[in-house]
C-alpha cells in the first residue's frame, strides 16, 4: 500500500464529490434537519429525544455513506473506471484506502456538523463527553463506505443500488434497540441483533450518553463496529477485478 497513491485516489473522489452539489448536501446538511425535525417531533418529551438523536448520531453516517459510497462505486465498476485504474500500478489497498479516507473526511465533516448542532443548538443532554459519539459515528461512517463498496459489485444499476438500502440497513435499523429494547424481541430477533454492527453503534451511543466515563461496554461496541468495518473492506477488494471477465 503506497501513502501517495492512496492520497491520489482520496484526491480524485474528493474532487468528484466536490462537483456534485447535491451529494454534499446529502451527506452535510440532511442529517442535521433530520435531527432538528425530530427535535420538534418531541418537543414535550426531552428525554426521548436525547436517546433517539444521540443513537441517530451514529445510524446517519452509516446509513449516508453506504448509499453515496454504493452509487459512487457502481458508477466507477460501469464506466470501466476502475478496470482502468487497476490495470495501472494502483493496488487494490490503495483504491480501497483511498476510498476510505475520501468518504471519511466527509463523515468527518457530517458527524462534526451534526454533533455540534445536537449538542449545542437543540440542547442534546449527554452525560460522556462529545468526543466518544464522534469516534462511534466515525467508525460507522467507515462501516457504511465498507458496506456501500462491497454491494455495489452486486448492482447493476445505480437504481438497483438503492435498493439494497433496504435489504441492508432497514433491518438493522429494526432491530437495533432504536424503536423496542433488544432484550424484549423475540428469541430469533433478539439473537440476530446480536450479531449486527448497528445494535453495537446504538449500544455505544446510549453508553456515552447514560456515562460520564468509558466503560467497558463502549470499548466492546467500538472495537465490534470497527472490526466489522474492516472485515467488510477486505471482503469488498476482493470484488474488484482487474479486468472485466
Amino acid at each position: 500500500m503506497s501513502p501517495s497513491r492512496t492520497t491520489a485516489t482520496a484526491r480524485r473522489v474528493l474532487r468528484q464529490l466536490g462537483h456534485d452539489r447535491r451529494t454534499v448536501a446529502l451527506l452535510l446538511l440532511v442529517p442535521v434537519l433530520l435531527l432538528t425535525l425530530l427535535f420538534y417531533v418531541f418537543d414535550s418529551d426531552r428525554d426521548a429525544f436525547d436517546f433517539i438523536g444521540s443513537s441517530l448520531l451514529g445510524i446517519f453516517p452509516m446509513t449516508t455513506m453506504f448509499l453515496v459510497t454504493s452509487i459512487a462505486t457502481l458508477r466507477e465498476r460501469t464506466q470501466g473506471t476502475l478496470e482502468r485504474l487497476l490495470v495501472m500500478p494502483l493496488g487494490k489497498a490503495d483504491l480501497i484506502g483511498g476510498y476510505a479516507l475520501a468518504f471519511g473526511l466527509f463523515a468527518v465533516l457530517q458527524a462534526s456538523l451534526a454533533t455540534g448542532v445536537a449538542l449545542w443548538l437543540l440542547d442534546l443532554d449527554i452525560a460522556g463527553s462529545p468526543w466518544l459519539l464522534l469516534v462511534v459515528a466515525l467508525l460507522n461512517a467507515l462501516l457504511g463506505t465498507a458496506l456501500g463498496l462491497f454491494v455495489s459489485a452486486f448492482a447493476a444499476s445505480e437504481f438497483q443500488a438503492v435498493q439494497f438500502l433496504p435489504a441492508v440497513i432497514f433491518p438493522q435499523l429494526l432491530l437495533c434497540g432504536l424503536f423496542a429494547p433488544r432484550a424484549s424481541m423475540q428469541p430469533v430477533l433478539e439473537y440476530a441483533s446480536n450479531v449486527l454492527p448497528m445494535s453495537y453503534s446504538v449500544d455505544g451511543m446510549n453508553e456515552v450518553l447514560n456515562n460520564a466515563e468509558i466503560t467497558g461496554d463502549y470499548v466492546r461496541d467500538v472495537l465490534v463496529v470497527a472490526g466489522v468495518a474492516l472485515a467488510v473492506l477486505a471482503v469488498g477488494a476482493a470484488t474488484l477485478r482487474r479486468r472485466t471477465a
